[in-house]
């Protein structure tokens, strides 16, 4: 049952309940990876053509999935705070927008999709099959974008409510669901067409409406949801623009982010096929690290705006430090595994000699990017639950691709290369300049993003103190 926000929890109470919502959410995070690991290890034996264009293609629909993915998030908070105000009602009529929010973006938002040459033009020379191939599939792909979208209605619903647990059930039988449909489908099985990476968009699509189905379906016959009055309405602008208050700078946090790392291996590939082979190894470890913080912190969130919208900001502050301790216990257990684990890690991602001495000498940074970025995470995700997503949007924004990218472009490409050859030698010791540049950039704009937050939090803080 969700906790009382008026009545609150011990410290190790609250240890204990973010824990229990956390886990099925990193569930869930890691069940969404699969999709496209599924979709990577079958196309690699089918045809490195079709492999070349689903990278390609799975690269631009999830620029273009993550940042609308971002504005429907937005329910979570505002749900949770209603949970917590005991306006049930409402958190049913605003479930019913973000239905309707989410058709309206996928459509508008995914037209971007049907013109692949728009994208492919910043990617050089590509063969022409490989461009026929990334336009089947976007063409396709984008009938999953509506499906996608609203499943994360359904998703930001049982995460404000406490009941993740439904959402990670629908995602793991999921995995098995995609993965037989890309056999049949890539491979043309039991007489099907072989349909390579066409086939692998197909599977997506087709698993994205049953994921959505099933949600309606388990949030229509669970007696829990009965209290919620979920109706779908008509569209009211009061409704949609709260929600586009909040969702379009949050929409625009996970753009920038997943932004900035696209345009870092399109720069790391200057340096060669071995660099951006080292510097693809560590943004993969960095993307599955990631997933703790952010489940952590999509869990703090949610049970912090319920104490928020219950007006007991004591209690929502306690929910926040002890969010904020468990990530950095997270972060502290991950960098030495990572430290401990460090050849066979490299082991597991390359056989390739000159690409495991770069991606050894990469690996060096992960402590001091991995603190930073666990940090700024779980902080965006506490000023969330207030409500607050725009100060993090342009930190972020100024910061990550101005600072970060901008940044590491100057000093590793640009005019500055080789003024930064000191902290080179100390964080990423053998790495080439520029990649080393990008990631040396990168952690410190993530760094200094984190205490701007951590300083924004605490005026929130200190405004709140007169309600306690």
């Amino acid at each position: 049952m969700p906790i009382d926000s008026k009545i609150g929890l011990s410290f190790s109470g609250c240890l204990k309940h973010i824990l229990k919502q956390a886990w099925p959410i990193l569930i869930s995070q890691w069940a969404g990876i699969a999709f496209a690991v599924l979709d990577s290890m079958m196309l690699g034996h089918y045809s490195p053509d079709s492999l070349q264009a689903m990278a390609l293609a799975t690269s631009i629909f999830l620029t273009v999935n993550i940042g609308l993915m971002g504005v429907v998030h937005a329910l979570i908070p505002i749900c949770a705070q209603l949970l917590g105000a005991n306006k049930k009602e409402e958190i049913g009529r605003f479930w019913g927008q973000g239905l309707w929010l989410s058709c309206t973006l996928s459509l508008l938002g995914g037209l971007v999709l049907l013109f692949p040459e728009i994208w492919l033009s910043m990617s050089g020379d590509v063969p022409d099959k490989v461009r026929h191939e990334v336009a089947i599939y976007l063409r396709i792909i984008f009938i999953a974008l509506p499906a996608s979208l609203m499943f994360r209605a359904v998703y930001a619903l049982c995460t404000a409510v406490q009941k993740p647990k439904l959402v990670m059930q629908i995602n793991l039988f999921s995995i098995v669901l995609k993965a037989l449909l890309n056999w049949l489908l890539i491979f043309g099985q039991f007489g099907l067409p072989a349909l390579g990476s066409a086939g692998a968009s197909t599977s997506t699509a087709i698993v994205s409406w049953l994921m959505f189905f099933a949600g309606l379906w388990i949030l229509f016959h669970t007696p829990f949801y009965r209290q919620f009055n979920l109706t779908l309405g008509r569209p009211q602008r009061k409704y949609l623009a709260e929600i586009l208050k909040l969702g379009i700078p949050m929409g625009g946090s996970y753009l920038v982010e997943v932004s900035a790392f696209t345009f870092m291996a399109l720069l790391a590939a200057r340096e060669g096929t071995f660099v951006s082979g080292g510097h693809q190894v560590l943004s993969n470890l960095a993307s599955i690290l990631y997933m703790m913080p952010l489940s952590l912190g999509i869990a703090t969130s949610a049970l912090a705006a319920s104490a928020v919208g219950s007006r007991n900001f004591r209690f929502a502050h306690q929910i926040a430090k002890s969010g904020l301790f468990l990530s950095l216990i997270g972060a502290g257990i991950s960098i030495a595994i990572v430290l401990m684990g460090k050849p066979l890690i490299i082991q597991a991602y390359t056989s390739d000699a000159q690409v495991a001495v770069i991606a050894g000498a990469l690996l060096t940074i992960m402590p001091l990017l991995h603190f930073a970025d666990t940090t700024q995470c779980m902080i965006s995700y506490i000023l969330r639950a207030y409500k607050i997503a725009t100060i993090p949007f342009i930190l972020q924004t100024v910061l990550l691709l101005g600072l970060g990218l901008a940044g590491g472009w100057y000093f590793g490409f640009g005019n500055g290369t080789g003024f930064l050859q000191p902290l080179n030698n100390l964080l990423t010791p053998g790495a080439p300049v520029g990649v080393s540049s990008l990631w040396i950039m990168c952690s410190l704009s993530l760094l200094i993003c984190a205490f701007f937050l951590h300083v924004w939090y605490w005026k929130v803080i200190d405004e709140k103190r007169k309600f306690w």
